[in-house]
């Protein structure tokens, strides 16, 4: 079997898997995949949706300390606590949701990683080959600051072939650009503003609006790109009112998706909404789920006392009425539920992050990162691979040391001369260190940089220190002199 068959066997295993999943699990699948941001419009547009949601903004607790919520709800802690095995599973910090000011609420993304290294972080996460992963790197490298890929895949096959003595064909380099098309920022590695559009509307929750506009850009792209509405409304047979709701849908999208994150040279300017807000206090860590602007919900007393009334009656018409009651009353009650499940989900995921990484989050220094893929999360939480992916990607934490990306906390390991595992990104910093004081008029050869390496009590190959170089974007040692 070939790698285009196992691809789409594997594809045809997780699509009969979806469909096996009960309503609410698609449900709450979609809504953890969702940043802060995403969320707070999701809950919006259910509120509008569905007339049995009532919502109230966020008004907290007059003494937290007590734990009591309006109207018997559970407490976030008691939310928190019953997604554990045991007491002793529970960590040693609170995860209340703080309100914050509209000031508080936007951040600068931290100084810690450029465009490329984040995008370097996910490659390495995938079960790629050497040669794929290579494949790869030289893919990211050839992005553009907007994160697109303008060069064709023949030309990129050349440039292998040439300078990495790498021998690949374009379905080879296609296979590997699929992988980095699933990377956040959603839409990077498209190889066209229509590719790039299309990618960010797979990503979303599939709606009958999101595949209209999904028609759109494949069978009107060019009068879209024209602005030719009315040209969209003959060909589609659409009102002018779809029309206006679904163009405005499509110019929210992103058609600079490598933006958000700046380039390798220079810092990123980026607002970005953290996920998460982590304080430290001496040795102790408070953890908040930024949902501040998402509004607390129930299921609206009025529809369930209307439902009431019309399933006491035998009129025909009241029983149509009363099925329809019940039937947003139950989607308002799956909505509630789905929003609960989340919010554990994603506590549990970053209280696991955080008990697993407390060095960096007490210190700040990069080099106490210790190893860590999805596999130990899900491990430790319980969960599944594909729930920890969706619970970290696009998704950020403030820390008092900058705001990161959860993705940052995930690296492979490699042994040190004490056979104690240690993150590569401490190499990385090691290299980074040793080049930056080596003698700009003798610069240090990768097999320099490996005897180095190898007297602090790492061991690694020529190729790897090569391979490391390169992801630090610094040049050969001819080249910096």
């Amino acid at each position: 079997m070939n790698n285009r068959s196992a691809q789409i066997q594997i594809q045809g295993q997780q699509q009969l898997q979806i469909q096996g999943l009960s309503p609410l699990q698609v449900l709450t699948a979609r809504l953890l995949s969702l940043t802060t941001i995403e969320m707070e419009e999701r809950v919006r547009g259910e509120v509008i949706d569905n007339p049995a949601l009532e919502a109230s903004a966020y008004e907290a607790p007059a003494d937290m300390a007590d734990g009591d919520s309006e109207g018997g709800m559970e407490s976030n802690e008691e939310l928190i606590a019953g997604d554990y095995r045991s007491e002793d599973d529970i960590p040693d910090y609170k995860m209340p949701s703080m309100p914050q000011s509209t000031e508080q609420q936007a951040f600068q993304y931290a100084d810690t990683l450029s465009f490329y290294d984040y995008l370097l972080g996910q490659l390495h996460e995938q079960p790629l080959t050497d040669e794929q992963t290579a494949i790869g790197e030289y893919l990211i490298g050839s992005l553009d600051e907007d994160g697109l890929l303008h060069k064709s895949l023949l030309a990129i096959a050349d440039e292998l072939a040439i300078y990495h003595a790498i021998d690949a064909d374009e379905k080879e380099i296609e296979e590997v650009l699929k992988y980095i098309q699933q990377f956040d920022p959603v839409g990077i590695g498209a190889r066209s503003l229509q590719e790039c559009l299309l990618l960010q509307l797979d990503h979303k929750e599939q709606t009958p609006l999101v595949e209209q506009q999904r028609l759109v850009l494949t069978q009107c792209y060019d009068d879209f790109t024209h602005k030719r509405w009315d040209k969209i409304e003959q060909k589609m047979q659409w009102t002018p009112e779809m029309i206006s709701d679904i163009i405005a849908e499509l110019v929210k999208l992103n058609p600079r998706p490598g933006s958000s994150l700046g380039d390798s040279l220079e810092r990123s300017n980026a607002q970005i909404v953290p996920d998460f807000i982590v304080e430290v206090f001496d040795d102790n860590i408070s953890l908040s789920l930024n949902n501040q602007n998402v509004p607390q919900l129930r299921v609206s007393s009025e529809f369930m006392q209307m439902l009431d009334e019309q399933s006491a009656s035998s009129n025909a018409d009241s029983r149509h009425a009363a099925q329809f009651l019940k039937q947003k009353i139950e989607s308002a009650r799956d909505f509630i539920h789905a929003i609960q499940q989340r919010e554990q989900t994603l506590t549990r995921t970053m209280e696991t992050i955080i008990a697993l990484q407390r060095p960096f989050f007490i210190e700040g220094d990069e080099s106490l990162l210790r190893p860590l893929i999805l596999k130990d999360v899900a491990e430790a939480t319980g969960y599944d691979i594909s729930t920890i992916s969706r619970a970290t990607i696009s998704k950020y934490v403030q820390t008092p040391f900058g705001i990161f990306p959860l993705r940052y906390f995930f690296s492979d390991g490699i042994a040190n001369a004490e056979g104690e595992e240690v993150s590569i990104k401490e190499v990385h910093n090691l290299i980074k260190e040793l080049v930056a004081a080596e003698d700009k008029t003798t610069p240090l050869t990768d097999e320099q940089l490996v005897s180095l390496l190898a007297e602090r009590g790492f061991k690694v190959a020529r190729r790897t220190v090569a391979k490391y170089r390169e992801q630090l974007h610094i040049p050969i040692a001819r080249m910096r002199k």
